[in-house]
């Protein structure tokens, strides 16, 4: 190798080493925003809080667990429910959507990192010509030859790529947790449903047993109008509970139908039969829940961490949008060897090289780069707020959960109490008619409440359970 080149490729080495070591990435490293984080959750009663703003490593561990850090097998504990939302992470089209938009991102990031390094290519090129004799000049036969290498490489010196790259690695991970949220809010939907068609059942299941017990009645009182001891009224009276329960009926059967196909969806499945497990008043849950730490939130809700790393992905923009002020650097190389003789490619004084370097300033774009910039700093600030506006409207879906499930089952006690009331007045009225103290309108009205209060109760168990899946959601859960 002669001096010159040997110079040439050092000079070259040493740009390389100062574009590696002094390098600078242009534009705002990323700071996570202050936001306003509550003391506690609005709502949250003193076993559920766990949460005091002086000092939170100094927590016991029952004041940071959180309802949102159990894994849904462990919360939901029939064994139909699991396997249904097993068979929904597996098959839902939502969740494959999502995956696929990972797919996505993970080969867009490998896209753009690609720009950081230098891009190699190797060809070869053989090529003959033959010229015949034309007037003096003799007919001759030319063959040539060459292989070469080339190379060319943009420099990063303004970090333009590698804040590229850090967008898109940003984008990867918002789509990472953009396919949790998915799969939490299917976890969610399935329990919630689930819950539901079990309500359904138990109300059929009501209705039916209703049905029959008042289908016995009717006949009694038809019996005893052909004997003259109750009138024809008493068995009109008689007929409407027997209708009002039957009505019922095929109303719940249509809607039991309907909502098995909706969970069907949801398994990805074509509409059909759902297996049930527990029933309704089976199902266990704790009378109260603990909400853990606000500020740990922030770590837990699959849409707040999306929202933050989408905000990441347009502060790395900034970077990108500015480093257009500056000059881009390339670098361009080709070696190889070239000869007329192709058995001497190898052999002979036959190599070639060159080497190159560009430098490109803008200089008037009219407004072109200024404007990008404004853009991707306008688009920054409207991310913020919506991460911002993303934190907030968390704490409020968790303090309304809260609110909610305890409410519910305050409200579900005094239903099971109103339930009793209705059936002992139901079953007292039963005696006083049979003993011919009272007409069989005090029978109709009291079974008509005993029969409402015994379906308000299924849905008040059943709103419960809902509220439930709601806060388990809330904070955080269904998608670990």
């Amino acid at each position: 190798m002669s001096q010159s080149l040997r110079r040439r490729y050092l000079a070259f080495a040493i740009l390389l080493a100062m574009t590696v070591t002094i390098g600078c990435a242009v534009g705002p490293n990323y700071k996570r925003p202050t936001v306003d984080v509550p003391v506690t959750y609005r709502g949250a009663t003193d076993s559920s809080a766990g949460a005091n703003a002086e000092s939170e490593q100094a927590k016991p561990k029952s004041a940071t667990q959180s309802l949102g850090d159990e894994k849904w097998w462990e919360l939901f504990q029939d064994g139909e429910l699991q396997g249904l939302i097993r068979t929904a992470l597996k098959n839902n089209y939502d969740v494959r959507i999502a995956a696929a938009r990972v797919l996505q991102a993970q080969a867009q990031l490998g896209i753009t990192r690609a720009d950081q390094y230098p891009s190699l290519s190797v060809g070869g090129t053989i090529a003959d010509q033959r010229s015949p004799a034309i007037g003096p000049i003799p007919s001759y036969e030319v063959s040539l030859g060459e292989v070469a290498a080339s190379a060319s490489w943009n420099l990063d010196f303004w970090g333009r790529y590698r804040r590229a790259t850090e967008a898109a690695r940003a984008n990867l991970l918002a789509n990472e947790w953009a396919q949790k949220q998915v799969m939490a809010t299917l976890v969610a939907n399935v329990a919630a449903s689930y819950f539901q068609l079990r309500q359904l059942d138990l109300e059929l299941e009501i209705s039916r047993r209703t049905l029959s017990s008042r289908s016995d009645s009717l006949q009694l009182t038809q019996t005893l109008e052909q004997h003259g001891i109750s009138s024809l009224l008493d068995v009109r009276q008689s007929e409407q509970l027997v209708y009002t329960a039957a009505t019922e009926v095929p109303d719940l059967e249509r809607q039991v139908a309907q909502q098995e196909n909706a969970i069907s969806i949801l398994l990805g499945n074509n509409p059909g039969d759902v297996p049930r497990g527990l029933k309704l008043t089976e199902q266990p849950h704790a009378p109260e829940v603990p909400a853990g730490l606000p500020s740990l939130l922030l770590e837990r809700r699959p849409d707040i961490r999306e929202a933050e790393q989408t905000l990441i992905a347009a502060n790395a923009q900034i970077g990108v949008a500015r480093s257009a002020y500056f000059p881009q650097i390339s670098l361009t190389g080709t070696a190889g060897f070239e000869t007329p003789a192709l058995t001497s490619l190898f052999t002979g004084p036959a190599g070639i090289w060159n080497f190159g370097a560009s430098l490109t300033q803008p200089i008037f774009e009219g407004g072109r780069i200024k404007s990008n910039v404004r853009f991707a700093e306008a688009q920054h600030q409207q991310l913020l707020l919506s991460y911002q506006q993303t934190i907030q409207g968390a704490f409020r879906d968790v303090s309304n959960a809260l609110v909610a499930y305890r409410k519910n089952r305050e409200f579900r006690i005094q239903q099971e109490h109103l339930l009793e009331s209705a059936q002992d007045a139901a079953r007292l009225s039963q005696v006083r008619f049979k003993a011919g103290t009272t007409d069989y309108l005090e029978v109709l009205t009291n079974e008509t409440n005993s029969f409402s209060a015994e379906l308000g109760l299924a849905q008040a168990q059943s709103n419960e359970l809902i509220a439930l899946v709601q806060l388990y959601q809330a904070l955080g859960g269904g998608w670990q």
